[in-house]
């Protein structure tokens, strides 16, 4: 079932996770564990985010070091499988720009189509550990929006070659992403959301947001889409927050503010087991305000705290 599909149909706030694909070496069953603890809420989708390839330097017996590619976080699309499959829920993975050309890109959908995966959420990405600015890969996309128009192109039966006769059509739903506190290569968010405007008349379903702490961001974000005429679906993404080194990791990584209530709450605490309290109180408040509202979806970056979330979660439904 497609995610709009999910949203148009319900009477009430939904639930969805995003999980990480386990670490190269890990088996399934770290990733079971870690879903086993939110099944239980019967969320309507669950995001799995793709990690694309890293170059690293590996020193040879002679002494000489040689470039080599290396995934971290392999499987996305089986994954996918694995967890509709296990757990008989819509999944939802991350297509992204880096690491990929065009033609791969067309393999891999049609691989998520054979699957009956009718959902992705379509990224630029981030760019590569060793690059200072995100870099395309040869003969792939540059852009979110052409990384979109791929996917609309094959929803309309549009392969890379032309000349294909009765060619199947896709039916993927595409999300796109969302900065309610502006995204760092953006000049201003006037920009930002002209930019995103593009991305929605291009053919995207609905937008789901990076993180944020402060809901006043959100609703102020909504109300400027809403003022340019973008009209779909707007998806609030939550994380919990556990630790103190997040004070600065995840301003500095995401490039959004701390509330100074939070943050101060936070540089208070003897210790994490603190921090994971104050974090899942604040994550708490800011669910209970954003269903209050009537949003279409509260989305979880679970992001390896399971159990933070779903005591929120449990407080919730």
């Amino acid at each position: 079932m497609k995610v709009i599909d999910h949203i148009n149909s319900a009477s009430k706030t939904l639930i969805s996770f995003e999980i990480l694909p386990p670490l190269k070496g890990k088996g399934i069953q770290s990733l079971y564990g870690h879903l086993d603890i939110l099944a239980e809420f019967k969320p309507s989708f669950i995001n799995v985010t793709y990690h694309r390839s890293e170059h690293v330097f590996k020193k040879r017996a002679d002494g000489i070091f040689e470039k080599a590619v290396v995934r971290k976080r392999p499987g996305t699309e089986s994954i996918c499988a694995a967890i509709m499959n296990k757990y008989n829920v819509d999944t939802v993975p991350h297509l992204i720009c880096g690491g990929f050309n065009i033609n791969e890109t067309e393999d891999a959908l049609i691989n998520l189509h054979y699957l009956g995966i009718d959902n992705v959420l379509v990224l630029r990405g981030d760019a590569a550990k060793n690059e200072a600015n995100f870099e395309a890969e040869p003969g792939g996309h540059r852009y979110a929006i052409d990384l979109l128009k791929q996917v609309t192109n094959l929803n309309s039966g549009i392969y890379l070659e032309e000349d294909l006769k009765d060619s199947s059509k896709t039916k993927f739903c595409i999300g796109v992403a969302g900065y309610p506190e502006k995204h760092f290569e953006a000049p201003n968010m006037e920009t930002d959301l002209k930019y995103l405007k593009a991305k929605v008349d291009g053919g995207a379903d609905y937008i789901v947001t990076q993180m944020f702490f402060d809901n006043a961001k959100y609703f102020s974000f909504v109300k400027a889409c809403r003022e340019i005429g973008i009209n779909v679906p707007i998806i609030p993404g939550l994380k919990p927050i556990y630790t103190k080194k997040q004070l600065t990791i995840l301003p500095k990584t995401f490039h959004i503010d701390l509330p100074t209530p939070l943050s101060e709450a936070v540089a208070a605490c003897k210790n994490d087991l603190d921090v994971e309290k104050i974090g899942q109180d604040w994550l708490l408040e800011q669910s209970k305000e954003l269903k209050k509202a009537g949003v279409p979806v509260l989305h979880y970056y679970t992001l390896g705290r399971p159990q933070l979330v779903a005591n929120v979660v449990r407080e919730l439904v």
